[in-house]
């Protein structure tokens, strides 16, 4: 009576590591660059979270809400929302209320340092929301702007924050949509 063996030999077993290898060699940088993708798109929307609910607040609240970086008028240091005390007519015992903030977000940066959304007039970086929801400057033009968002570990990728002037935000891609992005 003859048995047969079943099973791999060595060399099969080699040749299919192989193959392994070499696709997760293959697919490894688009899978990193995926996940960047995903980290500044998590990034960028979380940010219009963030202004969206600061301008709901202000209308809301019926007072002035105020989205701002945290240190030095540059929005990689995080940002914060905060009311009360926001006009040079306030009291001199008013006290300011800090709603939400957010702390650095590596890898990601803000293009440019970040000082976007300066008021011409006060020199302050920051968006202030109006009783009515308006994005205003202190001296009560409209603020219309855009927030560049980079990657450090892919130079090339890179999303704006537009506000419109409908109070809209969205998210634009320069790679793959130069007509809207400008």
């Amino acid at each position: 009576m003859h048995q047969s063996e079943s099973g791999a030999s060595l060399v099969e077993l080699m040749a299919v590591m192989l193959i392994i290898a070499i696709a997760a060699t293959v697919t490894m940088p688009l899978l990193q660059q995926q996940i960047a993708t995903r980290e500044i798109e998590s990034v960028a929307r979380r940010w219009i979270a963030h202004a969206q609910f600061a301008r709901q607040h202000a209308l809301h609240l019926g007072e002035s809400i105020r989205l701002e970086p945290m240190l030095d008028g540059k929005w990689d240091s995080g940002w914060l929302i905060k009311s009360g005390c926001l006009s040079k007519f306030s009291k001199p015992d008013c006290v300011s209320k800090v709603w939400l903030s957010q702390g650095r977000v590596d890898p990601i940066f803000f293009r440019g340092g970040g000082r976007y959304f300066m008021d011409p007039h006060t020199g302050k970086t920051g968006i202030l929301f109006n009783a009515a929801g308006a994005a205003k400057t202190a001296q009560g033009g409209f603020v219309a702007n855009r927030l560049v968002l980079g990657h450090q570990r892919y130079p090339g990728l890179e999303r704006q924050l537009i506000l419109g002037s409908g109070g809209r935000w969205r998210i634009c891609d320069p790679a793959r949509d130069t007509k809207r992005c400008h």
